[in-house]
């Protein structure tokens, strides 16, 4: 699954555009590299995202296409 794609279905972000922008200006990083938004998200992935002030590190768990909003925090583990 893309990058963008997974943080919108993860809601780390709220909206896909807002992701691709991110991952345009170089805020998000995965496996310790800047990504594209068209980066191939897969199970065992770190992902940093720096929006702002605040640097959020996941691992992700799951890659999924339809997530319910309560289950979307099982998608991945936050480290820091």
């Amino acid at each position: 699954m893309r990058l963008d794609k997974y943080l919108k279905v993860s809601r780390l972000i709220k909206r896909r555009t807002i992701a691709n922008e991110a991952c345009d200006a170089g805020r998000i990083f995965a496996n310790g590299k800047v990504a594209k938004a068209s980066y191939d998200v897969k199970q065992g992935d770190i992902l940093e995202i720096h929006l702002g002030e605040r640097v959020t590190k996941v691992e992700v768990l799951e890659v999924a296409e339809h997530v319910l909003k309560n289950d979307a925090s099982q998608l991945y583990r936050v480290l820091s």
